[in-house]
């Protein structure tokens, strides 16, 4: 899951983004108000983490502008102003949930899973194809029932797949899911994340399949049933 989090304190700013990344979900940062809408005409978010006091405008601003385009991202509100009337204020202008700073970053990664597992958002909370089963709050993987380990990165590519099992999945929306805008990617980091998830898979007895459309993407088949 890529989400797009929007802090004018730096020191916080990488404090979250680390603990998020640890807890599977890859994060674009920006400081103002200009930055998060240029971020978001670049780049297809599936959750926005949004401080309220920033420098070149006020958060709750930018909330109303999203929700009178219509655009329906999930927003988390993170800041300090914590009486009963700021919390109704930015609920009432289109926010999903709030945060009080200071915070937790496991109740977080907790709210963040819980916006993106509402209807109509981008995260279910168990992923199943063939004997494959992918546990999106453990952040576990199964095969026929006995757990496979595998990277934070092994993860998040294998889910990326089993939400478009059947569908080629185009290798820059992958990129784009796994790394944030500002990391060091290697060429071929890609190809040698995924080498490594068919491994694990294969090893474990994985029905499902992994092809290479060349010049495309990815894409992950459920097992053929054979009848007669």
């Amino acid at each position: 899951m890529r989400l797009l989090l929007i802090e004018d304190n730096a020191r916080l700013a990488s404090l979250i983004r680390e603990g998020l990344d640890r807890q599977g979900f890859a994060v674009d940062w920006c400081e103002t108000v200009d930055g998060a809408e240029h971020a978001l005409k670049i780049n297809a978010y599936d959750l926005m983490l949004l401080d309220l006091g920033l420098p070149d405008g006020e958060g709750l601003d930018l909330v109303r502008t999203l929700r009178r385009r219509r655009d329906t991202i999930p927003i988390l509100i993170l800041t300090a102003r914590g009486g009963l009337d700021d919390r109704v204020l930015g609920l009432d202008a289109g926010a999903d949930d709030y945060l009080v700073k200071p915070f937790q970053i496991p109740e977080l990664a907790a709210r963040c899973r819980a916006l993106l597992r509402r209807p109509g958002a981008s995260l279910g909370t168990e992923l199943t194809v063939g004997n494959v089963i992918l546990h999106s709050a453990e952040r576990s993987v199964a095969v026929a029932g006995r757990s496979v380990e595998a990277t934070p990165r092994e993860v998040d590519l294998l889910e990326c797949l089993l939400r478009r099992a059947g569908h080629v999945v185009a290798k820059p929306a992958l990129e784009g899911a796994l790394y944030s805008m500002d990391a060091e990617v290697t060429p071929n980091a890609l190809e040698a994340c995924m080498s490594r998830l068919r491994k694990r898979l294969s090893t474990a007895g994985a029905d499902v399949q992994i092809r290479t459309v060349h010049g495309v993407g990815y894409a992950l088949f459920a097992p053929v049933s054979v009848y007669g």
